[in-house]
This record gives C-alpha cells, sequence and structure tokens, in this order.
C-alpha cells in the first residue's frame, strides 16, 4: 500500500483540491476527502439543464478523456499486500442471501452513465453504478469523473447520475449529486492509484404530467424549476402590433433576410438554375461544372406561329420543310446562394408546475451492488460500461448508447505508469474504449441476482499492451483497507430528497 507524505519539516506544493483551498473535509486520518457538489436549492435547476428539450443536453454529452493516458508496454511488480483483513458489504437486498449460479450474462439494473459539465464548458460522460449504502443513495466511479484534476482539481459541475441510460432517456429517474467522496491523496496530489469515487444523491427526479403557465420573462427568468420557451414565427402585422402593446408578455424579434448572391459550385449551399443562351455562346461554353459551363443539350420544340413570333429570347427560331415553327433553346449554368425573406417571430415564455416528481431513492428503484476490500488478485470478474471513444487506429466499434461487458482474471501484479503516478494499478484484459472510465469491476457477479461486489473501478487508463493500435487492457486502483474507509464515509451519509 503506497501513501503520498509530507517530509518531515518541510513541505509540498499540492496541485489538487486542498492545496487551492477547494475541497471540502478530509477525515482525522487523512484518508477521506469529501466536497459538496449541488446544494439542495440547486437540484431543480440542475435537472431541468438535462432534461429539457427532451433530453438534448443528455444525448450531446461525449466521452470524458480528461487527463487521459495510453499504455503500450506493462511495467509491472509485485503481488499486492493486503493493509488489512478482507472484508465486504452484501448487495442491496441480498444481505442474508446465498448466491445461485447461472450460465447467461444479464446486465445489472445498477449500471448507467454520470453527466456532468467540465471547466471548458463542454458536456462529458463516464460509467457508474449504484453500490450499497445505508441510506440506498450511492454511487461508485472513477475520482477523475467526480474531480477535474490538472486544473487545481474542482469537483465537476451539474453532476448526476442516470441508471439504465439509452438515448437521451432517463427509465429510472435522474439523481443528482450531493457529496462527493475520493481518498485525500487523489483529490490532493492526483493519485492515480486512488481513481475512484463514491458520491451520495438525492433522490431520484422523474418527469410526467405537469402544466405549462405563461409567464413575462422576467418571471422566467427568476424560476429556479423546469421551465421552458417557444419561438414561433407570425406576420408582420402581428409583429408590429405586439411590439406596440404594452401589456404583452411575449418578445419580438425579426430574423432579417439576405440577399441572394452568385457563387461558385463548390460554395456551401450554392445551387444551380438554367439560364437561356444563344447559340454561338452555348457553343463555346465548357462542359463540366461550373458557372456559365453547358447545361445539358440544347432543347427543340414546336409552337403555333402565335408563339413563334412573340418569342424574342436568346434562342435559334425556324420554319423546317414541313413548315412547322421550331424554337430551339441552349442553356448554361449558373450557380448562386439563393436569398431568403425576413421573418418575423415572438418567443413566448412558461414555467412548468407540476412536472417534477420524486422518484425514491437509487438503490430502492434499481438495487446496489455489494463492495469488498482487500481481495486477492487473480480473481475472475465481470466489468460493465458504456464505451463510446474510438480505439488508436481511429476504429470506433461502439457507440457510448448500449452498455458492453468484459469477463476475465484480474492480474496478480502490481502495474506501474508513471505519468500519472499509479504504482499499485490492477489489469484485466478487456478490448474495450474510452467512456467504459468509471465502470464497476464485480467479484462473484450472479447472473441471477444481477449482483455481485464492486472491487474496482475502471481508471482514466487503457492500454494496446500488444502494440497493434488497439486498446486490449483496462486498469483499477487496488481495493484496500483505505478504499474501505472512503466507501464507509459515503455510505453512512444521508442525503434526502429536493426541497
Amino acid at each position: 500500500m503506497k501513501r503520498i507524505l509530507l517530509p518531515a519539516g518541510g513541505a509540498i506544493l499540492a496541485t489538487g483540491l486542498l492545496a487551492a483551498g477547494l475541497a471540502g473535509t478530509a477525515s482525522a486520518s487523512g484518508v477521506v476527502d469529501d466536497a459538496p457538489l449541488t446544494p439542495n436549492n440547486k437540484v431543480a435547476e440542475t435537472v431541468d439543464f438535462w432534461f429539457k428539450a427532451n433530453g438534448a443536453a443528455l444525448r450531446a454529452a461525449q466521452v470524458y478523456r480528461y487527463d487521459y493516458k495510453e499504455v503500450d508496454k506493462l511495467v509491472q511488480k509485485g503481488g499486492y499486500t493486503p493493509d488489512t483483513k478482507p472484508g465486504s458489504t452484501a448487495p442491496i437486498g441480498e444481505e442474508k442471501k446465498a448466491t445461485v449460479k447461472v450460465q447467461n450474462v444479464n446486465l445489472p439494473k445498477t449500471i448507467g452513465k454520470v453527466f456532468f459539465e467540465g471547466r471548458d464548458g463542454k458536456l462529458y460522460w463516464c460509467s457508474a453504478t449504484s453500490i450499497q449504502s445505508q441510506y440506498h443513495n450511492l454511487v461508485a466511479t472513477a475520482g477523475h469523473c467526480v474531480y477535474q484534476t490538472g486544473a487545481n482539481g474542482d469537483v465537476l459541475d451539474k453532476w448526476v447520475f442516470v441508471p439504465g441510460y439509452y438515448q437521451g432517456k432517463a427509465p429510472w429517474g435522474i439523481y443528482v449529486g450531493k457529496q462527493a467522496f475520493t481518498h485525500y491523496d487523489f483529490a490532493t496530489y492526483e493519485d492515480y492509484d486512488r481513481d475512484y469515487a463514491f458520491v451520495t444523491v438525492y433522490n431520484g427526479i422523474t418527469l410526467g404530467g405537469g402544466t405549462a403557465k405563461k409567464v413575462t420573462k422576467a418571471e422566467f427568468d427568476a424560476h429556479q424549476g423546469l421551465k421552458d420557451a417557444k419561438d414561433v414565427e407570425i406576420s408582420k402585422e402581428e409583429f408590429l402590433k405586439g411590439k406596440l402593446d404594452p401589456t404583452s408578455t411575449d418578445s419580438y424579434w425579426v430574423k432579417f433576410g439576405e440577399r441572394g448572391k452568385k457563387v461558385g459550385p463548390d460554395y456551401p449551399g450554392a445551387v444551380v438554375e438554367k439560364v437561356e443562351t444563344s447559340k454561338q455562346k452555348y457553343a463555346a461554353a465548357p462542359i463540366g461544372k461550373g458557372e456559365g459551363y453547358k447545361f445539358g443539350e440544347p432543347v427543340a420544340e414546336m409552337v403555333s406561329e402565335h408563339e413563334w413570333r412573340r418569342y424574342n429570347g436568346p434562342g435559334e427560331k425556324f420554319k423546317d420543310r414541313a413548315g412547322n415553327y421550331v424554337i430551339v433553346h441552349y442553356y448554361v449554368q449558373a450557380w448562386s446562394v439563393p436569398g431568403t425573406d425576413t421573418k418575423f417571430f415572438k418567443t413566448e415564455f412558461f414555467i412548468i408546475e407540476g412536472f417534477v416528481k420524486d422518484a425514491g431513492r437509487l438503490g430502492d428503484n434499481v438495487g446496489g451492488q455489494g463492495f469488498a476490500w482487500n481481495q486477492p488478485t487473480g480473481k475472475y470478474v465481470r466489468t460493465f460500461g458504456y464505451p463510446g471513444g474510438e480505439h488508436p487506429d481511429g476504429n470506433k466499434p461502439y457507440t457510448g448508447v448500449t452498455p458492453k461487458w468484459c469477463y476475465n482474471k484480474t492480474s496478480t501484479k502490481r502495474t506501474v505508469v508513471a505519468a500519472i503516478k499509479a504504482e499499485e494499478l490492477v489489469s484485466l484484459k478487456c478490448a474495450v474504449t474510452p467512456g467504459y472510465n468509471g465502470s464497476p469491476w464485480l467479484l462473484k457477479y450472479s447472473n441471477a441476482k444481477r449482483l455481485g461486489y464492486v472491487n474496482g473501478v475502471t481508471t482514466a487508463v487503457f492500454g494496446d499492451v500488444d502494440s497493434n493500435n488497439r486498446y486490449d487492457t483496462i486498469f483499477s486502483s487496488y481495493f484496500d483497507g483505505e478504499t474501505a474507509a472512503v466507501y464507509k464515509a459515503a455510505a453512512a451519509l444521508w442525503s434526502g430528497k429536493m426541497s
């Protein structure tokens, strides 16, 4: 077991949360660090952010790979030395039940995605799972999926867990993070041997029913719950009438049209029209695609004498030997971007009343995996997560929409990745891609019960050990007695519901 210690009589510059004065509190043992994520009065606002526009923000989130590292060669040392006796906590609902073995692989209800906003303003996701706790309100994921390392490591914004996530849908609700628990060495020194986190969440929230109440823009801006704004196209007359109405609660605006312009054929949005020209200019025009180039073959048509006499275009007209009146049209290409009309709009503002429903506690809805520490390595585990990134060769076999799984034995020797201060990682053969980070490693997983014991989570590190430009190995921290201390501190904290 490795610990980062201050030198006697000296000082060390910490680049993480506590050094920046941003962290919560560390336990007396110096192991547990916790920090608040979302205060109770901001829960509705956070849910609204992710749920509005039919979950558009959830669908827009991308694979999180901040401070991401690759491993192309395993450097391994001796085995693991437990710091205390092995221990475990049973999954929710399985505290006194025996395991029943079956052969098929059933996905656990507990797994899902955590979504958050990075310091760059972009939206991201990692994998995670619900885990056993006193109040059935705990999520296990990777530490880097809660704390943004590298930039004085602040906690990530708008942090939520969505179990069973699928294409913008939250079948069991959305659970807003309340308090994040990590190892002190990760929060302070970015020690990736401790890349795990346990997050307490408020009761889940689902949407359904409710009514939309039209309000003024001032009321809309002041409202902290769910709300919506809708742009409606109107006539110029209605626009002018609304602008002059001092009692209107709508916001009126204009989208001015643009004139069309001539462009080349490769200009974005360019369209081609045929323009009639003379026989001589058509003959001189080149063949192909471009301004002034030929547009198809000449078009000959027989017309009445009246039409023939009235035609004054550039084409050729004549009477044939049979006395028919003939006009031959010649066309060339004209490329342009069409103009647009000026349009008038009004924006109507609504707040949603009675739309938010309390879904109850996370563990009561989807269950919770057990937790195990100081277990021997070289044992089979199942991992479940949402790979969505590409391999080093650019191949992208996974969409990140549906969960995938791996089954293999963990390494018996410690893996060293010096670039992230890791000396004690556990490795596992598993050909997944980023997005899988934060996924649980489940010991003694029961396919019948869809439950096991979280004995690791996938870190930010992905390995291409056989050097074929395809990831083939994932890594986890070794869960020891200090991991158990972090878990137990989180598992005993009540979070409650949105007020």
